[in-house]
């Protein structure tokens, strides 16, 4: 591996920057495995170096509290998890601490690795109130590190100021070939306060990969299309440009592969990503117990994209509409609220 393969999310936190995201757990949309198969797949990719686990949706702490109940602690994975709140609460630090009790029980934990705070609604700025008691918590061990998931650039950066140095991590947030607004202002942002992009979507929810290569384009409904794969057709179509074109970018990312030897198209597109320093790690879903693409993806750290790479996907984009989704799709997170 090349030395790019690792970061650091925060002083003492050393991490690989291949995640694995288990939203896929959430429903049997993405296929479904027996449990003790899913919790072998989840040796086999700490056994391979992928030691961090991401998006616990659905039935997923329960999996992975399961699977490291019986581990020494220092021999455990790192386990990002999540806490939303969509609807109007009263903030108080009961709420707040049954909130990450909870976690901590269904993961079997008694620390949170990484505690990602997801906020519905801006006009209510008690996430500011929810993130000081967060940060109590963290203090009396709960939690080690506390991250933003899908928060826009203006409150990003209003929580970080307003919290301080060394408070908040990270933010996870879409970011791909496709859509690129994280490069519109919240690049910026995690630069100034020495934050991480935790980038998801990478891949389209499997799009940006060999296997639609030359495919026609699919109904949005079809058989086959699994749920990813309709978010992001969806802003593929609407959003980003046409089938036509993304097929000349796959066909790109496809040439580009083809001159650095045995890659995928998703390698490139994960390199891509990989390659602005913002960016901590990039989550890849699983299908657990379904798949494995481990040793394919850890193809990627022995990839680094020329200049002409670059040009090359550059001048797709241009041909896209990508640098208008910031104001068409809304800021980072945006189509979430």
């Amino acid at each position: 591996m090349q030395s790019d393969s690792h970061f650091t999310l925060a002083p003492g936190t050393t991490l690989p920057r291949l995640w694995t995201g288990l939203w896929q757990l959430a429903s049997n949309a993405w296929g479904s495995a027996p449990v003790p198969k899913i919790r072998d797949a989840m040796a086999s990719y700490v056994a391979k170096g992928y030691n961090t686990f991401a998006d616990h949706y659905g039935p997923a702490e329960d999996i992975f509290g399961q699977f490291i109940k019986d581990m020494p602690e220092e021999a455990r994975p790192f386990g990002a998890t999540k806490w939303a709140v969509f609807n109007p609460i009263e903030v108080t630090l009961d709420i707040v601490k049954t909130s990450i009790d909870e976690r901590c029980m269904r993961m079997q934990t008694r620390t949170i690795d990484l505690l990602q705070f997801f906020w519905q609604d801006y006009q209510d700025r008690s996430y500011l109130i929810a993130l000081q008691y967060l940060l109590q918590l963290r203090s009396q061990g709960k939690i080690r590190q506390i991250g933003l998931c899908n928060f826009d650039t203006r409150r990003t950066d209003e929580v970080c100021t307003v919290l301080g140095p060394g408070c908040i991590v990270s933010n996870q947030v879409q970011f791909s070939i496709i859509d690129v607004r994280p490069l519109h202002g919240m690049q910026d942002v995690c630069e100034r306060h020495g934050i991480k992009v935790l980038a998801y979507g990478s891949l389209c929810g499997g799009l940006l990969t060999d296997h639609w290569i030359g495919k026609p384009e699919p109904e949005l409904y079809a058989d086959g299309v699994n749920p990813s794969q309709r978010k992001y057709l969806d802003v593929i179509l609407n959003a980003w440009g046409t089938w036509e074109l993304f097929q000349t970018l796959l066909r790109t990312l496809r040439s580009i592969a083809d001159r650095h030897g045995d890659v995928s198209i998703a390698n490139v597109a994960v390199r891509w990503v990989l390659e602005h320093a913002f960016v901590g790690a990039v989550i890849i879903g699983a299908r657990l117990g379904l798949s494995d693409y481990a040793d394919e993806n850890n193809k990627v750290f022995a990839l680094a994209l020329t200049d002409r790479d670059k040009e090359d996907i550059e001048r797709i984009l241009r041909q896209s509409k990508s640098a208008n989704m910031i104001m068409t799709v809304g800021d980072c997170g945006a189509e979430y609220r």
